[in-house]
């Protein structure tokens, strides 16, 4: 599995192993150049002397006197025995490093005899070994240095779009007009990002502000019709020379025509909800409203031979907006009473908001994730539904800042739950 880092950190790591490894490259090449200069020029030292003792020896047969910092040994002539660290060389230029001192050693064969020239570069090799440390401090000084410049690069590149990211996120929040975003950042990547979120806002809004006006719209017209349809009804109902299987019918036509009407009056309340000031809709209390709804809902409940049970647990402090919170309850009983064959619905209103119960199947796993989807219904629903009254009631509780949560219960059935405030 990935895992995903943060972008500054990705960044400050990117640039400090950079740094270290640049660093590491330019340490290692200093410190072998430094080691290939120096036995290029000892080993051409040595070739010189060894040149001049050869001239020396050829010309008076003597092995001459070397004085400086390096040692004449011819073992066959003078007798004198080389140092045990040194008794494994051969022909040609070595350098000897032993855990007692380093050497650099030029060997060569004059007249058949065994010239061997030593110098001792124990000073050298300290100063060398000096010379590495400081590279090593100095690699770790450099990684250290790209670690804080990082941080502070860091800073000044991810804090303006972190920045950017709360403004964005806040943007529901901001009274409209909001002003635009690229008004705070400069003609660069960041400030074209801004400009970008800036005409996706536009766009977005133009685009929401159009479904506003046609659902207002569209739900304004449709009132008028509807409001024939039902009143049609009702006076083909006050008629009492209708057959019974006409006046079933007509009494059909007037309940969907109620409920019609009631979905209207819910577009247009979500359609308008965001230009009306709390002050200037109709509120209620949920005692009050689950009596009314409860007085209104038990009648159609009984005659599918059901019970029904209003109970108070609690009451939920202050005023609520009405037409709302009745559209949420009326959905909610609604989709009760189509699921539920026999047994009881429960209406119970708690401290915390309400929850509607009843005795019906339950909510299949493979449908909870899926229920509150528009034109979605189950396959035990009865019922004309059209799928959008649990649609409907999650959209209401989302712009009024309700919960809603749904479930089965131990016993069998389901329960729908919504917390207010």
């Amino acid at each position: 599995m990935t895992i995903k880092q943060p972008l500054a950190r990705r960044i400050l790591l990117s640039f400090t192993l950079l740094t270290a490894l640049v660093a590491g490259v330019y340490a290692a090449a200093l410190v072998a150049v430094i080691h290939v200069v120096e036995e290029d020029l000892i080993g051409e030292e040595l070739r010189s002397e060894m040149a001049v003792v050869e001239e020396l020896y050829r010309g008076s047969r003597q092995i001459p006197d070397i004085s400086g910092s390096s040692s004449l040994y011819v073992p066959d002539l003078d007798g004198k025995t080389l140092p045990l660290n040194l008794s494994n060389i051969h022909e040609g230029y070595q350098e000897i490093v032993t855990a007692s001192g380093a050497w650099h050693v030029l060997e060569t064969s004059i007249d058949g005899h065994r010239f061997i020239l030593v110098r001792n570069q124990d000073a050298f090799e300290a100063r060398e070994r000096l010379m590495v440390k400081v590279v090593v401090a100095g690699l770790a000084l450099a990684i250290a240095l790209a670690f804080v410049i990082g941080r502070l690069t860091v800073r000044r590149v991810i804090d303006p779009v972190i920045r950017l990211a709360g403004q964005v996120r806040e943007r529901d929040r901001m009274p409209a007009p909001a002003p635009a975003l690229a008004e705070d950042y400069g003609d660069d990547e960041l400030g074209q990002l801004a400009r970008a979120f800036d005409l996706a806002f536009g766009r977005l809004g133009a685009a929401i502000e159009r479904e506003r006006l046609f659902t207002s719209d569209v739900s304004h017209e449709l009132r008028t019709p509807l409001m024939i349809v039902g009143t049609s009804a009702e006076l083909l109902l006050a008629r009492g020379d209708l057959p019974q299987q006409a006046r079933r019918q007509v009494e059909r036509i007037g309940k969907a025509a109620a409920e019609m009407r009631s979905l209207v009056d819910t577009f247009l309340q979500l359609a308008r909800a965001q230009g009306i000031s709390p002050t200037c809709v109709e509120t209620t209390t949920l005692a009050a409203l689950a009596e009314e709804l409860a007085a209104a809902w038990r009648p159609e409940i009984a005659a599918r031979g059901l019970g029904f049970v209003l109970r108070h647990d609690g009451e939920v402090a202050g005023h609520w907006h009405a037409t709302l919170l009745r559209v949420v309850i009326d959905n909610l009983l609604r989709n009760a009473l189509h699921y539920t064959e026999r047994g009881e619905i429960r209406l119970i209103v708690g401290a915390g908001g309400f929850c509607v119960e009843d005795s019906g199947p339950g909510i299949p796993a493979d449908e909870i994730d899926k229920l509150f989807e528009p034109f979605v219904r189950g396959q035990l629903a009865r019922g004309e539904g059209l799928g959008l009254g649990l649609s409907l009631v999650r959209r209401i509780c989302e712009q009024q800042g309700w919960r809603i949560a749904a479930g089965n219960l131990d016993g069998g059935g389901s329960c729908f739950s919504v917390r207010l405030g």
